[in-house]
């Protein structure tokens, strides 16, 4: 018998999985699912993406293929790898267009005496994204017409980009801004723009049937913790997490692109096969720190990605659920008029919500082993339960002795019902019209709570 030991808290049904880390048996239901045993993913993931953090990625180039590589590395030890494409420069893909590839060596400024104001050797997010090559020499009042800073942040560098139309820039805080005094500064700034090719990532773990799940992250952001890393560790992860899963009902699609044009690349190539077979997806995005959990529901929130991962959610401490007018990823591609796949977006503090977004207090202090721990347990419970989602029926007429099967007290006194009531209530709605998600729902449990008690109803085939 393998176990699987997940945090978790059920805060909707007092007295009901109580404790701070619930066991879950493995499953049987029409098929026998072997788990492996979760341990503790928290600090492995950290330090995937301390490995990563410091490349200098951007929507395309050297930055996006070697994050992918050390990506590569991770899964390896279980015998996996992404498949790398590339894309070349000019490609039409729907009613966008591949740029051109972006190749950066070195950027600076300097002060007469040859001090180094801002390097992006220190800090990459010092150059603008895409910047074009200069070298010349400038006044305080030329420098700033180049410089951005946020000015409501002042002591934060923020991460800004042009990727469609071609300029140089930089990035420093305001504070430092404020701080340079009247004189001659060189700018430099050792990049290319060629033709060259976009690349994204993609990964097929098979299952017993062609429906499939897809869960997707993307890799265009240069050092920020929260709103780049954390995606695509825990993608990573949770890669190695199903591959261990046996007898999966479901096929798994993991796919890596830069933000925006790398989705509507991917979609241009496999949209047909997408529209056929995938029945949820889920975009990660900022799943590293430990303030919320999230969720940024479909166009009109009514598809299984919606429903499942909100169940799942309601059994957290705190969740915050966000309609498809708050979008900012590729939830948006997805969910796009023609597209309308049904793909939702899961963050802990959503993107543009938390202070640090888009700047360099977005740092491998903002996100924790905790944090990565809690999106990684979440996406693992929400992968068992979808794997575990049916309509459920009693097999019996009327309600079930279930006293004779050991599933009920045998002694009857006010107090000692709390641990059956969800069994009792998961009874009285499992009437071959309910899905679990469904039926967690009307009872007020979460759905991974529910899969031990189906498993014992099955064990006793008193559950179809």
């Amino acid at each position: 018998m393998v176990r699987i030991f997940l945090h978790t808290e059920n805060k909707r049904t007092p007295g009901i999985f109580s404790q701070s880390r619930i066991l879950c048996e493995t499953m049987d239901f029409q098929r026998s699912m072997t788990l492996r045993v979760i341990e503790d993913k928290g600090k492995e993931i950290y330090e995937l993406a301390e490995k990563i953090f410091p490349i200098c990625r951007s929507l395309t180039g050297e930055g996006v293929r070697e994050t992918i590589n050390s990506l590569n590395d991770y899964i390896k030890q279980d015998g996996l790898h992404f498949d790398i494409h590339e894309v070349p420069t000019g490609t039409q893909v729907f009613d966008w267009t591949i740029p051109k590839e972006w190749k950066i060596r070195e950027a600076y400024i300097e002060d007469k005496q040859g001090n180094k104001i801002v390097d992006m050797k220190d800090n990459n997010l010092h150059v603008m994204g895409y910047s074009t090559p200069i070298d010349k020499w400038v006044s305080l009042s030329e420098l700033k017409e180049c410089v951005y800073t946020q000015s409501e942040q002042p002591t934060m560098i923020p991460y800004v980009t042009s990727y469609y139309k071609e300029r140089y820039g930089f990035c420093m805080s305001q504070v430092q801004l404020d701080s340079l005094e009247e004189g001659e500064y060189h700018i430099f700034v050792d990049s290319e723009l060629f033709d060259g090719n976009l690349t994204y990532a993609d990964l097929i773990i098979p299952g017993d049937t062609d429906n499939e799940i897809m869960l997707t992250s993307y890799t265009c952001h240069p050092s920020m913790a929260n709103n780049e890393c954390s995606g695509p560790v825990v993608l990573s992860a949770l890669i190695r997490f199903v591959n261990s899963l046996k007898n999966r009902i479901y096929t798994y699609r993991f796919v890596l692109n830069p933000e925006t044009i790398g989705s509507i690349t991917y979609l241009s190539q496999n949209l047909e096969h997408l529209k056929e077979r995938l029945v949820a997806g889920i975009v990660l995005s900022c799943v590293g720190d430990d303030r919320d959990y999230s969720i940024v529901h479909s166009r009109y929130a009514q598809t299984i990605a919606d429903k499942s991962l909100t169940a799942v959610l309601k059994g957290k401490q705190t969740y915050t659920e966000y309609s498809f007018l708050k979008r900012g990823s590729d939830e948006r591609q997805y969910n796009a008029p023609g597209i309308e796949l049904p793909v939702v977006g899961f963050c802990r503090s959503k993107y543009g919500v938390y202070p640090e977004y888009h700047t360099s207090a977005d740092n491998m202090g903002l996100i924790s082993p905790a944090g990565l721990q809690g999106a990684y347990e979440t996406m693992a419970q929400w992968i068992c339960c979808m794997e575990a989602n049916h309509n459920y029926k009693m097999t019996v007429l009327g309600e079930p002795q279930l006293g004779k099967r050991g599933l009920y007290p045998t002694i009857s006194q006010k107090g000692s019902y709390d641990e059956i009531t969800a069994m009792m209530d998961f009874i009285a709605y499992a009437d071959g019209k309910n899905d679990l998600f469904d039926i967690s729902e009307i009872i007020g449990v979460s759905p991974y709570n529910l899969l031990p008690i189906i498993e014992k109803l099955k064990n006793n085939a008193l559950l179809a």
